[in-house]
């Protein structure tokens, strides 16, 4: 095991550059009560400094998500993918046909056909894929063979709680033994694990990245969301999945720092870290 210290650093931008020089995120997210988390990916993919996003998600909700954010396009499944996702598999398969990476997750809630879709995606995709949330309790419920049929890289971002179901181990047990169990994870299953926390780990089950910045301030709702679509706009930018996982954290938590001097640890919300970004990326 590589323990990692030096940052990744994304190349200058080529003064002719273009939207499409820095790749296309394709957020799925979000549902009724849950609209808020697709439009925290999606804006934080616009400033992690991806060329475009799209973001995908139930019709009912589309409205207010793209209201959320007027730089980002939206896309409307017809019907909420916790209900009848398999119908919309085709839709989705189609936009990530056209995308450099897929981040999906957030605010989708959890139901045994989002999972189907879910195996679908990892299986039948062939770009770079950042789960969080309910993309996460999904997994959960697939067997693990699921990633010997996967080609493309995973980048998983488990808070505690999250990594213990796909474990079957309880929250305490994970947190006894953070760095040994992600390493194992990250190696048996051949996939980047961001495992979320006070001095946040990353690793792809050779190499681990302990984590340095951030505060107790950004334990609110919404954290994740944005660094989920942070780190996939890193991807989208070209880093390689454990690089853009670094960078992602790193940033994240840069983020919060920057946000909670300014707000405070107690008023910090997920936007203040989205606002903060430009600073935090800057260096």
């Amino acid at each position: 095991m590589t323990n990692i210290t030096t940052l990744p650093i994304l190349p200058a931008r080529a003064a002719d550059s273009h939207k499409g020089t820095f790749g296309k995120v394709l957020v799925v997210a979000g549902s009724r009560g849950m609209s808020g988390a697709a439009v925290l990916c999606g804006s934080a993919a616009l400033r992690g400094g991806a060329g475009l996003v799209q973001v995908a998600t139930g019709a009912d909700v589309q409205p207010l998500v793209a209201a959320g954010n007027p730089c980002y396009m939206t896309f409307p499944l017809s019907i909420e993918l916790k209900t009848h996702g398999l119908a919309e598999m085709g839709d989705i398969l189609e936009l990530a046909k056209e995308a450099t990476v897929l981040a999906f997750g957030p605010g989708l809630g959890q139901s045994p056909k989002l999972a189907e879709i879910l195996e679908i995606l990892l299986v039948q995709t062939a770009i770079p894929v950042v789960l969080d949330a309910d993309g996460l309790n999904a997994l959960a419920t697939l067997t693990s063979d699921v990633f010997k049929r996967r080609t493309a890289p995973t980048i998983l971002t488990p808070h505690p709680g999250e990594f213990g179901r796909l474990l079957e181990k309880s929250t305490e047990e994970v947190q006894a033994d953070r760095e040994v169990l992600a390493l194992e994870y990250a190696r048996d299953h051949r996939v980047v694990l961001v495992l979320k926390g006070k001095g946040t780990i990353v690793t792809d089950g050779e190499r681990l990245y302990r984590n340095t910045t951030g505060n107790p301030g950004m334990a609110t709702g919404g954290s994740g969301d944005v660094l989920t679509g942070l780190i996939a706009a890193l991807v989208a930018q070209g880093l390689e999945p454990f690089d853009a996982a670094v960078l992602g954290v790193y940033t994240h938590g840069k983020a919060g720092d920057l946000a909670a001097a300014r707000v405070g640890q107690v008023s910090l919300i997920a936007t203040d870290l989205i606002d903060e970004l430009p600073r935090a990326l800057q260096g």
